[in-house]
């Protein structure tokens, strides 16, 4: 019988699933009083997991991958007050104490004491050497502050292929599209239709816009889209972004502009087969209007091993940032501030706001397949893949 089968890093491209013991509230020696275990019941893989798998984010071989969790309590800290043994929490990935200025200030994504490398912790990655939750139990810090608390049980398991995204890719497009400004009549660009660029899509429709465009080079995600009722640009076409734009709207520009992509994007039209780092926000900066704002949750690195790229080893892209100057437009970095949002998120979806179904196109799968899915994600599937490590999910 297995103890705690996670989804390990070996190498690029090399994934293990090994039993592991069940964690203790330990970490670098010292007993964590503010921690529980949790028994994961929802882990999701992630395109930032992607980076990883690719080579192109180092992490210790032995790593276990996964920052999208969601769990029951089965153990707390003395000091957890808040939680009990059986409440279904949500975990934000990113790692965050609550105590520190930054996260004092809304600022939970860059924390300043999780991390002694870097104002940034988070699950899964080599931020601070927390652990990942791809696994059938994992500790989480800090329980009091990070973790959402699900009102009701029997609810919480009954919508949880919804509420499982609420660790990272609705809370990510959700904070995209505020950081891009969008509000009720607005007309936004999303660059991406992964998972974190889908439910951008779905929080802009939440946010009210009027018109919301998705453009991807994979066609079978497009279609997922446009069956959810999304106008789409196919970034694989001759014909220009903006030309497409101009089809949609009768203008080639937008107000909103979402970066869903990161580093690793493609060029467009006939560069399509061509990694270009910066060309999922270049693109986003020549279509939207002057004066307009551009969200950026896709990830950018300050260290890119796997890149062929020179500059781009080293984080440094060629950026139209003249074009940005002279059309004065906003753009907002970095990871979402999870917690800042899961809450009024959850609601959005215990409430039947937001329609997470018709845009995620999950497909749920045992822990034993997940370097299988890691796979068949990195070929361009159009899924989203759930982990159910403990057999607790309703199909």
């Amino acid at each position: 019988m297995s103890t705690n089968l996670s989804v390990t890093y070996s190498g690029t491209r090399e994934l293990e699933v090994v039993d592991l013991p069940v964690p203790k509230r330990e970490f670098r020696g010292k007993t964590l009083e503010h921690a529980v275990i949790l028994k994961v019941i929802a882990t999701n893989i992630c395109g930032s997991d992607q980076h990883i798998y690719h080579g192109r984010f180092d992490v210790p071989k032995g790593t276990v991958l996964g920052h999208e969790i969601t769990g029951e309590v089965v153990e707390i800290g003395r000091d957890v007050e808040m939680m009990e043994v059986g409440d279904i929490v949500s975990v934000p990935f990113n790692v965050s104490c609550g105590k520190c200025r930054n996260c004092k200030t809304l600022h939970p994504e860059i924390c300043e004491t999780v991390n002694e490398a870097a104002p940034i912790g988070a699950y899964g990655f080599d931020l601070g050497g927390w652990q990942g939750g791809q696994s059938q139990f994992c500790l989480v810090p800090y329980a009091d502050f990070a973790l959402l608390k699900f009102p009701d049980r029997d609810q919480a398991l009954d919508r949880m292929l919804e509420l499982t995204y609420l660790t990272d890719n609705l809370p990510t497009g959700f904070h995209g599209c505020v950081s891009a400004q969008v509000k009720p009549g607005s007309t936004v660009y999303i660059a991406g239709a992964g998972p974190v660029g889908r439910a951008a899509a779905a929080g802009a429709r939440l946010l009210g816009a009027a018109c919301v465009i998705i453009g991807d080079q994979n066609k079978e995600r497009l279609k997922v889209m446009e069956k959810a009722g999304y106008e789409t640009a196919d970034l694989s076409s001759s014909v220009p972004l903006a030309d497409q734009i101009d089809a949609i709207l009768g203008i080639p520009e937008v107000d909103c502009g979402v970066d869903a992509v990161g580093y690793e994007a493609h060029g467009l039209g006939e560069f399509s087969d061509k990694e270009v780092p910066e060309a999922a926000l270049n693109s986003i900066l020549e279509v939207v209007r002057a004066g307009g704002a551009i969200g950026i949750p896709g990830i950018y690195v300050g260290s890119d091993p796997g890149s062929k790229h020179p500059r781009a080893k080293d984080g440094v892209l060629d950026l139209a940032i003249g074009k940005a100057w002279t059309k004065s437009l906003t753009l907002v970095t970095g990871m979402a501030p999870v917690r800042n949002y899961s809450r009024e998120l959850m609601q959005a979806i215990l409430w039947n706001r937001i329609d997470l179904p018709a845009v995620m196109n999950t497909e749920v799968i045992p822990i034993e397949q997940g370097p299988d899915a890691y796979a068949k994600y990195s070929a361009g599937s159009a899924k989203k893949f759930v982990i159910d490590p403990n057999g607790m999910l309703k199909k």
